[in-house]
């Protein structure tokens, strides 16, 4: 895989941030990601605007209410022309297959969140899920890819074992990434960027390791390589 592996998470209130560090970055190494506080305060104009700099937006909404109302939402961001859309898969079959329906496979990529990687066993027991994170994991993603979806969210910790049992064609999208010695922040299932690749991920969703960086596009170079270093490892093996 030659495309750009790492997906900037855009964490800022405002546009005027988000663009700023946006021109610090180069497309060809990276994706941006959109989420919800920075999407509500802008709306759709700013994606244009990252879309016309060259840039493919991951637009991370995380979709999750009756299936009509997300079927909708995502024909509406499809129609934007986002490279990337989620919905949360605890929506559950209905809503997965009509958030298929609603974008034509092959255009924008429809994916599915399975467990925040902020959530721990703690959190599953707050809300009554029953089972390990992973075990859930396991349950959402294989529901994911009975509706026809392209992939899910999931932790890298979780990336090697989904990977086993979906194949290869199945994408696997990772947050809680951190490089050696950097802080876990508010996140609980991490692991780096070298293992997380190792581990069968397809796509890095990478945050403060970047955009709190003195120099974010050097930040992005040092971790494109080392990506891009495991990637080559792994096909020689």
């Amino acid at each position: 895989m030659h495309e750009p592996r790492i997906i900037v998470a855009l964490d800022f209130p405002d546009g005027k941030s988000a663009l700023q560090l946006a021109h610090q970055l180069d497309p060809q190494l990276c994706r941006l990601k959109v989420g919800k506080e920075l999407f509500t305060a802008t709306g759709p104009q700013l994606l244009e605007q990252f879309m016309t700099r060259g840039f493919d937006v991951f637009l991370d909404l995380k979709f999750h209410d009756i299936p009509h109302t997300v079927a909708r939402a995502c024909q509406a961001a499809a129609d934007l022309g986002v490279w990337m859309v989620n919905v949360h898969a605890l929506g559950g079959r209905k809503m997965l297959q009509a958030a298929r329906e609603a974008i034509t496979p092959g255009t924008t990529k429809l994916i599915a969140v399975t467990l925040l990687t902020s959530m721990d066993q703690n959190d599953l027991a707050d809300i009554g899920l029953a089972g390990q994170p992973e075990q859930i994991v396991d349950r959402l993603a294989r529901l994911a890819d009975e509706c026809g979806l392209d992939g899910v969210v999931c932790s890298a910790l979780e990336a090697a074992h989904l990977r086993q049992q979906l194949g290869e064609r199945f994408c696997l999208v990772t947050p809680g990434i951190r490089p050696h010695g950097d802080s876990a922040d508010d996140q609980r299932r991490i692991t780096t960027p070298q293992q997380a690749i190792r581990n069968g991920a397809d796509y890095l969703v990478i945050g403060r390791p970047i955009t709190q960086a003195g120099n974010p596009l050097l930040a992005c170079q040092q971790l494109h390589a080392e990506i891009s270093a495991v990637s080559t490892s792994a096909t020689k093996h």
